[in-house]
């Protein structure tokens, strides 16, 4: 086998002012993918943040899926930055929202393949939010933050189609919340969609480099 990886170059960096290369506070090889991709070089050290915790006090609390995500974002981007001084640390979170008829039913990544089948299932035909947060920290303290809202309907989908999903999607349904991917075969599953591609994948890479470019980390 052929181990020599140099015929698959690693994207061209442009524009990076800061003295460190950024810190991504995520495993998501979406969102590192997207960053990489705009040009900015990347240190990915993921947070090891229970998300299930944060999720279940902001509910106790009566707070909303958007404020969860905007805590999970901070707490992720915050305790990874303090590891990591002066670095500029970014932390992301998405929480899908279906209405129901007792308020908002949350939809995390799924753990398995019946999981994802389920979701799938209650998503076909209707029509949900898609909530992502994305903040920025230096040294434990924030520096900015977004929360950006999609909406997204997805169309009836037969038993035989989620079926065959999930049988060429393979683990890679566990990927993402609601075991849809948008840049990939994801696309099929939906009759429309109302917000930011970028937010969509999982993070406010426009708002993020807009915010580089005010604070001089990023040539504009």
């Amino acid at each position: 086998m052929n181990d020599d990886f140099d015929d698959f170059p690693l994207p061209p960096q442009l524009g990076w002012m800061h003295d460190q290369p950024l810190l991504l506070a995520s495993g998501s090889e979406t969102r590192m993918a997207m960053l990489m991709d705009a040009g900015l070089p990347l240190v990915v050290s993921p947070s090891d943040v229970d998300e299930s915790v944060i999720k279940a006090r902001v509910k106790s609390e009566g707070g909303t899926a958007a404020h969860a995500a905007q805590e999970l974002a901070l707490a992720k981007a915050a305790t990874v930055s303090q590891a990591y001084p002066g670095q500029i640390t970014v932390g992301a979170d998405q929480i899908l929202v279906l209405p129901s008829e007792d308020g908002e039913i949350w939809f995390d990544k799924p753990d398995n393949r019946g999981l994802a089948h389920k979701h799938l299932s209650q998503l076909s035909g209707r029509t949900h939010e898609l909530i992502t947060a994305t903040t920025v920290c230096i040294d434990g303290e924030t520096r900015w933050s977004s929360i950006q809202t999609s909406t997204l309907t997805m169309r009836a989908l037969s038993e035989a189609y989620i079926r065959a999903y999930l049988d060429t999607l393979g683990d890679e349904v566990l990927w993402s919340v609601g075991g849809y991917q948008l840049e990939g075969l994801g696309a099929q599953l939906f009759e429309s969609v109302d917000g930011d591609f970028f937010t969509i994948l999982g993070m406010d890479l426009t708002g993020l480099l807009s915010h580089f470019r005010d604070q001089r980390a990023l040539l504009s």
